[in-house]
């Protein structure tokens, strides 16, 4: 896979000739495995957000937004988030060498001390096969790779809620509330704390440091019609008030100044992060399980879709060989969500894609019963189909 992702060739609208946005629901409704949750879009609490990189005066490349849903609606984010706490953690390692004068980074030792009920010491990681170790570079891949939520509560730990939030919000990320862990079920008053991580024998010690969280207010807090609990069915919604936020123009922001910083967004973005590092985070991006070495995976239990929810739909229309798409997915609650750049090899030209699915045909939460493969995977597919038909037009396959 090329590394040099940001250095490709860019095939921008001309000033004269920029289109105007699109018209996403029309373009969706000529794709038939969109049409049900079109129909249904607001219970879907559906949210897509299509940016198009366009030339204007001077070689500046702005983004052209298509947008459809209510960009006031709450979602949870899932495991999308994870991207933030790999960058914050990046830049948090950056941060104290500037400080100190040391040396920490992507190939630095991770160790992570027991705090709670039931932890043991984290000092190893048997799927790296080099030598067994647990690095922030492992540690990093494996979040992106297969979205293990393990490695994302290491960077939540290592930053902590204050931390990882602040460097969201200094990067221009106004919306951004991460409050916990991932897959760990901890009261707010544990989620606020944090666990000791060594890198490098460099000890970050735990702290109590609750960072005072507030949702920006938003639309749908409450979610569902009833919940799971203790085994036992509550006959109301789920608050989501206290859950990990973000808008999605923020989220799918953190992702361009990632990949194509180069891109005016508006925000800050992250210029600390060093080119190692971003060459790092856009080849873990892009990467498929399969063409990890390390560590590695079977490709018959971790498909090439695993952690790219529209891949198989691009993939309709662009051979996969010439196709690549970098992102970051979540799924949990009933809500999916895909946040990618994709791109034609063949030409450089690619689009950055957000989407926001929410499916619970029951109305009941944690009861695993959300129609992921019945409802969601069918139009994540005919949303890749029909927005890269539609941008990258057909070509000879």
């Amino acid at each position: 896979m090329l590394l040099a992702t940001c250095a490709l060739l860019l095939a921008p609208q001309s000033p004269s000739t920029a289109p105007p946005s699109r018209d996403l629901e029309a373009l969706l409704r000529a794709e038939p495995a969109c049409i049900a949750v079109l129909d249904r879009a607001k219970e879907h609490r559906l949210q897509i957000l299509l940016a198009e990189p366009v030339e204007k005066e001077h070689g500046v490349i702005e983004l052209r937004y298509s947008k459809l849903g209510d960009p006031a609606q709450y979602f949870y984010p899932a495991s999308a988030i994870k991207l933030c706490g790999a960058v914050a953690v990046l830049l948090k390692l950056n941060a104290y060498n500037r400080e100190n004068g040391t040396s920490l980074g992507l190939h630095s030792k991770l160790v992570v001390e027991p705090r709670f009920a039931g932890d043991v010491r984290v000092d190893a990681d048997p799927t790296n096969v080099v030598d067994g170790s647990l690095t922030v570079a492992h540690a990093l891949r494996k979040l992106f790779l297969v979205s293990d939520n393990a490695a994302y509560n290491h960077c939540f730990d290592l930053c902590g809620q204050d931390g990882v939030n602040r460097a969201m919000w200094q990067a221009g990320l106004p919306s951004v509330r991460l409050w916990h862990r991932l897959s760990e079920n901890r009261t707010p008053a544990e989620s606020a704390v944090t666990r000791t991580v060594l890198v490098d024998g460099v000890s970050f010690p735990a702290r109590d440091a609750d960072a005072k969280l507030q949702n920006e207010p938003m639309l749908g807090y409450d979610v569902g019609d009833a919940h799971v609990t203790g085994g036992k069915k509550v006959d109301r919604p789920l608050s989501f008030v206290q859950k990990n936020a973000i808008r999605l123009r923020d989220l799918q922001d953190a992702l361009v100044e990632v990949v194509r910083p180069e891109f005016t967004t508006g925000s800050r973005g992250f210029p600390e992060l060093t080119t190692e590092q971003r060459a790092f985070l856009v080849h873990a991006l892009g990467e498929l399980p399969r063409e990890s070495a390390n560590p590695k995976f079977d490709p018959a239990k971790v498909p090439d879709h695993h952690c790219k929810f529209v891949l198989r739909g691009v993939r309709d229309v662009v051979p996969a060989e010439h196709l690549r798409i970098y992102d970051k997915i979540g799924r949990a609650y009933g809500f999916s969500i895909e946040n990618a750049w994709i791109e034609d090899t063949r030409t450089g030209k690619g689009f950055f894609l957000a989407i926001v699915l929410y499916t619970n045909p029951d109305g009941v939460l944690n009861d695993d019963a959300y129609g992921y493969d019945e409802i969601a995977d069918p139009f994540l597919d005919g949303v890749g189909r029909a927005v890269a038909r539609a941008v990258f037009g057909t070509r000879p396959r």
